[in-house]
């Protein structure tokens, strides 16, 4: 069904037109996707643009962003066994401040990597003795599901840290920095929950182009080509490439759970700082299942990177991985010393993966 997306012809076109109407223009567009940096570097799409047409990740890999206090936090709760920790694969190796929760699990607490929230809570109501915290990380693609777990009414023993953050204000907060980004990309994934008119206040306030592509290689060039004509012909609309996928209303079931359940509040984002209105908090409501307020943990953080590490400004888009000190040496995906090189939606994790290739 989709073989065209793959098309190496009409890629190659789209790119050669992405030449044509850049001219000698410069070019910064922006995404914030795990999954588009992945597609960008596995299919080798920057190499097909011209020169002036820079395309940089962004802050889209949730791991990346997550508080290293808030990681000490739960890593702390499993280390002095206060709780049967679970989380997901990515979160196990990420170093926080002080520690990871690879290291709580090595020093004998209770670490468990589940592939959902349903499965944390089966494995509550399966052990009632004990108290279990899902760390749940992750932007509006999976925070529904952990709303949903709450809503249908969780053991009494069960509740989740929320780390959850909101995509839109870090664009806005990114727009509003001085960042110098001609266009967003919007993510496919996020696109699908909250819709493609959730972008549109921030494309009219800063007057920048935003288009929501897909992942395959003729998805992302169409983005970018679609990007540069708007920026050319001076629109700032907000185009769906995506429709496929994603509607303009977004999944209105899915938002109804997350706004049911949660409440925006300012949210600090690892390497970059805080963001007003950004992260996703337990409303009262549900208060019995928030382990902030349960265990008595907050871990709000406004700690830095480990020393030389460029996490910051790789998640800003203000450097390549290959710029850092630190890539390929000192911080490897078998030993990474910053957030980046350890999750697979990892700007720094996918630059190594590919680094021969590229």
């Amino acid at each position: 069904m989709f073989v065209g997306f793959r098309d190496r012809d009409l890629v190659r076109r789209a790119a050669s037109e992405v030449a044509k109407r850049a001219g000698s223009r410069g070019f910064r567009i922006m995404h914030v996707c795990g999954t588009h940096e992945w597609s960008i570097t596995h299919f080798g799409l920057r190499e097909m643009l011209p020169a002036n047409v820079k395309v940089v990740a962004g802050p889209g890999c949730p791991v990346c962003v997550t508080p290293g206090a808030e990681i000490d936090a739960v890593a702390e709760l499993a280390a002095r066994r206060k709780a049967v920790v679970t989380t997901f694969g990515d979160v196990l190796r990420v170093p926080g401040a002080r520690s990871s929760l690879a290291e709580a699990k090595a020093a004998g607490g209770d670490v468990r990597v589940v592939y959902s929230v349903s499965d944390a809570v089966q494995m509550a109501r399966a052990e009632p003795e004990k108290e279990f915290v899902h760390f749940s990380i992750g932007f509006e693609t999976t925070a529904p599901m952990s709303a949903v777990e709450l809503i249908k009414g969780p053991p009494k023993n069960f509740s989740i840290y929320s780390s959850h953050k909101l995509i839109p204000p870090a664009m806005e907060f990114l727009l509003g920095s001085g960042a110098g980004i001609d266009g967003f990309i919007c993510p496919g994934h996020v696109s699908t929950i909250i819709g493609a008119r959730a972008y549109e206040p921030i494309a009219s306030k800063y007057g920048k182009p935003m288009v929501i592509s897909g992942f395959e290689p003729l998805d992302v060039i169409s983005g970018i080509l679609n990007i540069v004509t708007q920026v050319v012909s001076g629109r700032a609309a907000v185009d769906n490439e995506y429709t496929r996928a994603v509607r303009a209303e977004g999944n209105e079931i899915a938002m109804g759970a997350i706004s049911k359940v949660f409440e925006p509040c300012d949210s600090f984002w690892r390497g970059i700082g805080t963001i007003r209105g950004s992260g996703m908090r337990v409303r009262g409501t549900y208060r019995e299942h928030d382990a902030r307020a349960r265990h008595g943990v907050e871990g709000g953080g406004d700690e830095g990177m480990p020393e030389g590490c460029g996490c910051g400004d790789v998640l800003l888009g203000r450097m390549e991985p290959e710029g850092c000190p630190l890539f390929g040496k000192a911080c490897t995906p078998a030993r990474p010393v910053g957030p980046c090189m350890v999750s697979s939606e990892g700007t720094c994790a996918i630059a190594f993966k590919y680094r021969k290739v590229r």
